[in-house]
């Protein structure tokens, strides 16, 4: 027997004659229409493109690698280093689970999320490794050993790592604009690019404190990293992610420049007291750890429960014209600003139409996701010359896939 779908009815609205994009004017879109010569060849060297900055990322990441590997592995032995790694690896099963949980609304494509905690541990661990380690030869040649290595972590090092990290935010934004609608996106990618480069540096400090002192050392540098302050680096970066996802959804030139700088500065600064507090030790560790850690840490969880609230919110509002205009039907606005309602109706689909119902519904779901956060950027006049076509094709999704799940559509 089929449940009656609860987000639609027989008293949802019908779409006029024509239907009108969110600008008021036809989608110029036709699905039916032939790619001309010309497309052809941008397609062409598109691929050959996308080809060959994967190739350089593929071989980036390598050579990152193989100099982590033989300074990393060489310095440690292998069974050091593969215990640390094992010890390292559990932070982030509390912490990468956090930042999909912020992404819930509308996912990033698996890829990107990859790509991202790999620039993180390979690219921006060798990177930071490199100019951290040549800052403190220099340092160490004009002073003291232990004045070279506060200076390096307290000046150097908070420049370089959050400028390494927070570089793959910067590039999403600024070349991949499709995939990033704002401060949650900036703190996906940021938390995830900051978990990568936590689990890289973990693997040193887990490593050399197994070799310093065995067990105990070993298992109190893991209290201290991976559950005193799992999320550390991952909050310093988030501070660089908000400044450019602010700037991701503003219109202002100035606030497009200020914002991501203001982020990093912001990273930068949180960083360093991190690492000064470091430095101390002691007592002073331990009056920095509660009286700014805690309350930074609690205000960053209240922060990321208000940003997916207001992610819902947001996706409620931008659909709603769609749903005036006939594509959608009140009740499904309603479902899709809520997580939960969403939940709902994946179970709902899974009962009534099995697993391809379900696999139906995710899509409608991620599709309504990204036409709400399209007609946001077009709202806001940052939208590309593309949108047009991508809001009509969004909406023929929305149909089609609908049509698989309940078997009709709203037309």
């Amino acid at each position: 027997m089929t449940t009656p779908n609860p987000w639609t009815g027989d008293d949802r609205p019908q779409p006029p004659g024509v239907r009108t994009s969110w600008s008021g004017q036809v989608s110029a879109y036709d699905p039916g229409s032939e790619p001309g010569p010309g497309s052809q060849r941008r397609s062409s060297r598109a691929r050959i493109r996308t080809w060959a900055i994967t190739g350089l990322v593929v071989v980036g990441f390598a050579f990152s690698g193989l100099v982590l590997a033989v300074n990393v592995g060489g310095h440690l032995g292998l069974v050091t280093t593969l215990l640390a790694v094992l010890a390292a690896a559990l932070p982030l099963g509390i912490v990468v689970p956090t930042f999909l949980w912020l992404d819930r609304f509308e996912a990033e494509p698996t890829r990107l999320l990859v790509f991202a905690f790999a620039w993180g541990a390979l690219f921006a661990a060798a990177i930071a490794a490199f100019l951290n380690t040549s800052a403190l030869a220099v340092f160490r040649a004009a002073t003291d050993p232990t004045s070279a290595l506060q200076t390096t972590a307290v000046v150097v090092a908070p420049f370089v790592e959050e400028a390494a990290k927070g570089l793959l935010v910067l590039v999403v934004w600024r070349f991949l604009r499709r995939e990033f609608d704002g401060i949650i996106d900036g703190m996906v990618y940021a938390g995830l690019v900051a978990a990568g480069f936590a689990f890289t540096e973990n693997i040193t400090y887990l490593g050399q404190a197994y070799q310093e002192g065995g067990g105990p050392y070993l298992a109190a540098t893991f209290v201290l990293r991976g559950v005193f302050s799992p999320f550390a680096h991952p909050i310093f970066t988030c501070m660089t992610g908000i400044g450019i996802g602010i700037a991701a959804t503003s219109g202002s030139r100035w606030l497009r420049v200020v914002a991501p700088l203001a982020g990093y500065l912001l990273a930068v600064l949180a960083h360093s007291m991190w690492n000064l507090a470091a430095t101390l030790g002691g007592h002073g560790m331990v009056v920095f750890y509660v009286l700014v850690e805690v309350p930074i840490f609690v205000a960053f969880l209240a922060l990321i429960g208000w940003a997916r609230r207001r992610e819902g919110q947001l996706i409620g509002i931008f659909l709603s014209p769609y749903a005036a205009a006939g594509w959608l039907s009140p009740g499904e606005v309603a479902m899709l600003s809520s997580m939960s309602r969403r939940r709902e109706a994946r179970m709902w689909a899974r009962t009534n139409t099995g697993p391809r119902g379900l696999a139906a519904m995710r899509a409608f779901q991620d599709a309504a996701s990204e036409l709400a956060l399209l007609r946001r950027r077009m709202y806001n006049s940052i939208a590309d010359a593309q949108a047009l076509g991508t809001e009509r094709q969004l909406l023929d999704a929305l149909v089609a896939r609908r049509r698989e799940f309940i078997g009709t559509t709203l037309v």
